[in-house]
């Protein structure tokens, strides 16, 4: 008797250092754990009940955004009326109302939508005012997150995404840069890359058998051509978001400086008219260096003796002193990718010259 309540504590004491010592080693820990009380914060801003999720899911949960957090509006986006009115009807209606697309199949909820333009003309930001404007999760895939050093575990990060997108729909999921996780398939790639894209397009195709599914792919790239046949197949609407014309320049300057310390007569038609092939990135950092000219007056006033209690507001001249020394996006790209083949030619001569050297200190 007493031999078997000595084999009995014995099992439970290893039962217990068994099961510690594994959670320790689980690599998964520390992200599940933030994930979890993260998951729970977000239940909470939502008023959701806490949904019973695996470790997988707990993981993903990290990258979950409350829609409530997005400080991002259709209003705070100059220009795109047209691509708004069409991303309203296909993507925020039938999530905010999904009692009209109920009936039938061809009023269905979208699946999958492409954002795709050149850098810097805010595909990033609409996508984030469309989570904003249909109060849909926003489950912001970073693709560092489907990894693992584990066999099997890429498969199941993927599997999680959607399995936890639809215990919290309606929800989006958005792919930022998408032609680096789901471009096209090739000899050269991974396995593991290989078996993500196909575990994630086999379950992005799941989820057509439920037409109610408030689940929905947003996805945005600045090379669509680099995407895979398989994947623009199920983007059914493809939107391209270009370089803004003069009166979209107009709006997005005046979206910049609203409720900013401005001039009231700055002739943003005119400003606009001179940042002509300009980005709203471009048009934001334009603005963000116009605006340091009055604290450089201020503090060469201080510098003078001049007390001066804030900095005069933002002059339609600052503007213009700023555009004289600001490059568009594609000017600077251009101008880099002309330095790259002189900086190669030198490093070739200088490779070629210690190649020389050490062969002939050699022999």
């Amino acid at each position: 008797m007493h031999f078997l309540i000595v084999y009995a504590v014995k099992a439970v004491v290893g039962y217990y250092v068994l099961t510690t010592g594994l959670q320790y080693l689980d690599p998964n820990r520390e992200t599940s754990k933030k994930a979890h009380e993260q998951k729970k914060e977000i239940a909470k801003r939502l008023g959701r009940p806490l949904v019973q999720t695996n470790s997988y899911e707990d993981v993903i949960a990290c990258d979950v955004i409350n829609p409530d957090n997005i400080n991002v509006e259709f209003d705070s986006i100059g220009g795109l009326e047209t691509i708004k009115q069409a991303l309203f009807e296909l993507v925020i209606l039938p999530l905010k109302r999904p009692d009209l697309f109920s009936h039938g199949k061809l009023l269905g909820p979208q699946k999958g939508v492409l954002l795709y333009g050149p850098p810097g003309t805010g595909k990033t930001t609409l996508a984030k005012a469309i989570a904003k404007e249909s109060g849909a999760v926003f489950i912001n895939v970073k693709i560092s997150n489907l990894m693992s050093k584990w066999f099997g575990d890429a498969q199941k990060l993927v599997a999680a995404v959607f399995s936890l997108a639809d215990k919290l729909q309606p929800a989006i999921i958005f792919i930022d840069e998408v032609d680096s996780f789901l471009g096209k398939r090739r000899t050269s790639d991974h396995e593991a890359m290989l078996n993500m894209k196909t575990e994630f397009m086999a379950l992005w195709d799941g989820f057509t058998t439920n037409k109610n599914a408030q689940v929905m792919v947003l996805a945005a790239t600045n090379r669509p051509a680099e995407l895979d046949e398989a994947i623009l197949r199920r983007f059914p609407h493809a939107f391209e978001i270009g370089y803004p014309d003069q009166r979209e320049r107009a709006e997005i300057l005046k979206v910049i400086l609203k409720g900013e310390r401005v001039k009231d007569k700055i002739d943003f038609g005119y400003i606009a008219g001179l940042c002509k092939g300009y980005t709203g990135s471009d048009l934001f950092d334009l603005c963000k260096k116009a605006a340091y000219f009055p604290v450089r007056e201020l503090l060469d006033d201080e510098k003078k003796g001049k007390q001066t209690c804030e900095p005069r507001p933002l002059s339609q001249l600052d503007l213009k002193k700023a555009l004289s020394t600001s490059r568009k996006t594609t000017v600077a790209a251009n101008e880099y990718s002309r330095m790259n083949p002189w900086i190669l030619k030198i490093l070739s001569f200088f490779f070629c010259l210690f190649l020389f050297c050490f062969w002939f200190t050699k022999y």
